[in-house]
């Protein structure tokens, strides 16, 4: 099969992966004129995936051939699909080619599994060696690791790769042992636990190394020692399928906390479930809404940067489910409004964090602007965050909500009108913005 044939099947099976991103990594490149590539910086064109989404890795299998059948995947051993299988030597010249032409910062590399699960890992394993120790390649390598390879050759992918990466596929073991039984929960979580040990010692150890300071003796050069190895310095992350078994909005979110605490994985990506041909009754028909994946995401970053535990995410009497209707965080303070308004003036940062419509980099403006003055409407009409979803949550130093508003029964379908109309009015007035720029251009 020709190498352009094996790409096209190869990179549409890829997409079904996820967990790409390429975040994590900096300090590498070839500016000093050794080597090729850059884990850092602007100026790298994007590719484009066959269905519209824009990445800058080259993400491809290694092969979509696989000993496993598990039951969501179009690339189950017993699926009727096109088969392709690269070798370690095309995939290195597939990245080196397509960074000389300005199109990826970096390689994503996943793969089925063929003959055994470190056989696979090998090969996997030899792409990245051969990109950094052949051709000094410098960009970014994430590798999708397989869980029951010997523990060894994760350690090695670890020297090469920036992230790694273990798909947990399924919320609970319990679907995992229906859909995918060929795979076991324990030993997934033990490859992940192998790789956050092997992140948290390397880290120590530059550490120390950083800490040290050189030792100097008289009448001889100041000895210097060798800097310790890097290991995934971009973390590790996974994945896993949104509505291919009954598991709960909370169920999913409470596995993807224990991840996040017991592994420090750097980010647990979900992916709605997509039915495929020939699927078994085990699956559904239809796959859910896409907007279940993106409050998965809103509910991730409030455990991960707004101090929220996952209990207390999901309303209660909701049957474990966010509501797609509205943002989580709106959702949670709908359903705890005694603890509102919050002052801007006097509340402290995690609760200025728990305001709907507040994010991160304005809590921080906002901190920083009550320390010289009181803060009034007109500070938050300056930051833009003015919005009817954060105006019925606070008061300043010249504004209160109206009296009874909080307790209001119409005040979720007050706000969903409110926002559904700013939506509207800023995508005319972005209509007006091109129009004008498309005149000013003649």
């Amino acid at each position: 099969m020709q190498t352009i044939a094996k790409l096209r099947i190869l990179a549409d099976a890829a997409k079904y992966d996820a967990s790409c991103a390429s975040s994590g990594v900096k300090g590498r490149d070839s500016l000093g004129g050794k080597g090729m590539g850059s884990a850092e910086g602007m100026g790298i064109c994007h590719s484009y995936t066959p269905d519209g989404r824009c990445v800058s890795l080259l993400k491809i299998l290694l092969t979509n051939f696989c000993i496993y059948d598990c039951r969501y995947c179009i690339n189950r051993k017993s699926s009727n699909v096109q088969r392709a299988r690269f070798t370690a030597a095309e995939v290195v010249a597939l990245t080196l080619d397509f960074y000389r032409r300005n199109c990826i910062e970096g390689l994503f590399l996943s793969s089925g599994i063929i003959q055994s699960s470190n056989y696979t890992m090998e090969q996997l394993v030899e792409v990245a060696r051969s990109l950094r120790e052949d051709h000094d390649f410098r960009g970014y390598i994430h590798l999708k690791t397989i869980p029951d390879a010997d523990p060894q050759l994760l350690a090695l992918a670890g020297r090469h790769a920036d992230r790694l990466s273990i798909n947990i596929e399924l919320p609970t073991s319990q679907g995992l042992q229906q859909l995918a039984p060929e795979k076991s929960a324990s030993g997934i979580a033990s490859a992940m636990g192998d790789v956050a040990r092997h992140i948290d010692e390397a880290r120590q150890e530059r550490q120390a190394h950083a800490a040290q300071k050189p030792v100097s003796l008289p009448g001889a050069q100041r000895a210097r020692r060798a800097r310790p190895a890097r290991y995934a310095p971009g973390g590790q992350s996974t994945q896993m399928i949104v509505g291919a078994d009954g598991a709960s909005d909370a169920v999913i979110l409470r596995t993807s906390s224990a991840l996040y605490t017991g592994h420090r994985l750097r980010r647990v990506y979900y992916s709605a479930f997509s039915p495929i041909p020939d699927a078994s009754a085990d699956l559904p028909l239809h796959a859910p809404p896409l907007i279940r994946e993106h409050r998965l995401y809103q509910a991730d970053w409030l455990m991960r940067f707004y101090g929220f535990a996952h209990e207390e995410i999901i309303t209660p009497g909701a049957a474990g489910m966010l509501d797609l209707e509205i943002d989580p965080k709106l959702a949670w303070a709908l359903a705890h409004r005694q603890h509102f308004p919050v002052n801007l003036n006097r509340a402290p940062k995690e609760w200025l964090l728990r305001v709907p419509g507040l994010g991160g980099r304005s809590v921080e403006r906002l901190l920083a602007a009550r320390r010289v003055r009181s803060l009034r409407l007109a500070d938050l009409q300056q930051l833009h965050v003015a919005s009817a979803k954060v105006l019925a949550f606070v008061e300043l130093a010249d504004y209160h909500p109206r009296p009874g508003a909080l307790e209001s029964a119409q005040l979720r379908e007050q706000l969903i009108a409110q926002m559904a109309q700013g939506t509207v009015q800023r995508r005319h007035s972005g209509m007006h913005l091109a129009a004008a720029g498309q005149m000013a251009l003649f």
